[in-house]
């Protein structure tokens, strides 16, 4: 057998701090690896694989879509383009009335940023603490952390940072020349921090008051996975844009931006070769239809309560607070995440780190009540 990580290791940047195991196949919940050991994944590839790793639906929609047609240049109209977008707009906030599409949530960050500018003629973006928007220019302008941006600086200018549920210093730092907030709802990469209700229905007053572009970022929290289809229906608020991607197709890459009626974009100003091609566009219709059909957004809202309440029957010596909605997980730990991670991954769980000291867990949301047990015995054995 070829030693597959000697090959990675000769021919791929060393960009990614990699664990030592080849993946080569998953089903649902579970993935193995080239010695055939079988772990349970609690990180869907950083909450891709939302309807299951190789759900049924949408391997066999993406085998027939191959057979027909894989690629389109968007100057043509396309049948699977259009039931895409007629299935995506049935879920979506209804303010949220056009699309953008892309082959990835930087991209559409990338989108949201351009077309912010365009539209309110300023030039400012406020995002928060601890926030992650994407590693693109403008996406990584956007991105709080330190060591993503260092090296590659001087980034987009007008970019600045204000604490995160903390209303007042947002308004302080909001100009006349502010063109877009940028905000999760939820801070995925940051931690696993939930944003208050009431922090973003005045960051939404704020924006109408002050004619602000109010850019949510639903990359991760999109698509059933903290309890409703997208997690601005908790918030009582509407986005002027929102990004998508992650588990939009099922596993296969894709993003979008959405759009209210504010934003209007001259043609010719911006596009992509691949956003929005057939083969994408077939598995998003068929990931939607599996959210739909088991209303996963339910799935997602009891498994997560489930697992907290008997996780917290143990007792975690290791552990300062569990933060859960839906199935968005992360339990803040006494010290760093890494090797609670590695121990995790040698007893045959998959886990994420979210910052130094938070352990994220973000499952398929049709992982099994048995999977789910077995993963909350091993972690509690490793958090004891």
């Amino acid at each position: 057998m070829k030693d597959y990580k000697a090959i990675i290791q000769q021919y791929e940047l060393d960009v990614y701090p990699r664990r030592d195991v080849v993946i080569v196949k998953g089903k649902d919940a579970r993935v193995w690896d080239d010695q055939g050991k079988e772990y349970i994944d609690m990180s869907s590839g950083i909450s891709v694989a939302n309807v299951g790793h190789c759900n049924d639906k949408v391997v066999e929609a993406i085998s027939k879509q191959a057979a027909t047609l894989i690629t389109n240049a968007n100057t043509y109209y396309n049948d699977t383009k259009a039931l895409f977008l007629e299935k995506l707009f049935s879920v979506a906030p209804k303010n949220l009335t056009r699309a953008f599409l892309t082959n990835s949530g930087t991209e559409a960050m990338e989108a949201a940023i351009k077309f912010a500018r365009a539209v309110t003629k300023k030039t400012k973006f406020l995002s928060a603490m601890k926030g992650f928007h994407g590693r693109t220019y403008g996406a990584l302008s956007a991105t709080y952390k330190k060591e993503y941006r260092d090296i590659f600086e001087p980034l987009v200018p007008g970019f600045s940072f204000v604490p995160y549920n903390n209303f007042e210093k947002l308004a302080e730092a909001a100009d006349n020349d502010t063109a877009g907030i940028i905000l999760e709802l939820v801070q995925g990469e940051g931690g696993i921090n939930i944003g208050q209700k009431e922090y973003f229905q005045k960051v939404r007053q704020l924006c109408d008051q002050k004619g602000i572009l109010l850019i949510i970022d639903e990359i991760q929290t999109g698509f059933c996975r903290t309890g409703t289809m997208f997690a601005i229906e908790q918030y009582g608020i509407e986005a002027d844009m929102m990004t998508l991607a992650k588990s939009i197709a099922g596993g296969f890459p894709m993003g979008a931006l959405l759009c209210s009626e504010k934003i209007q974009i001259e043609k010719g100003k911006h596009g992509s070769t691949f956003g929005g091609n057939p083969l994408a566009c077939a598995a998003g219709i068929a990931a939607l239809d599996v959210m739909i059909e088991n209303k996963l957004w339910e799935e997602a809202a009891a498994k997560g309560k489930y697992f907290k309440e008997k996780l917290e029957s143990y007792t975690l010596s290791k552990v300062r607070e569990i933060r859960v909605i839906g199935l968005m997980i992360g339990i803040e730990l006494k010290d760093k995440s890494q090797p609670v991670i590695v121990e995790l991954l040698e007893k045959g769980v998959v886990g994420l780190p979210a910052g130094t000291t938070v352990l994220r867990l973000l499952p398929p949301l049709t992982i099994s009540y048995p999977d789910l047990d077995i993963a909350i015995a091993k972690i509690a054995e490793v958090l004891a």
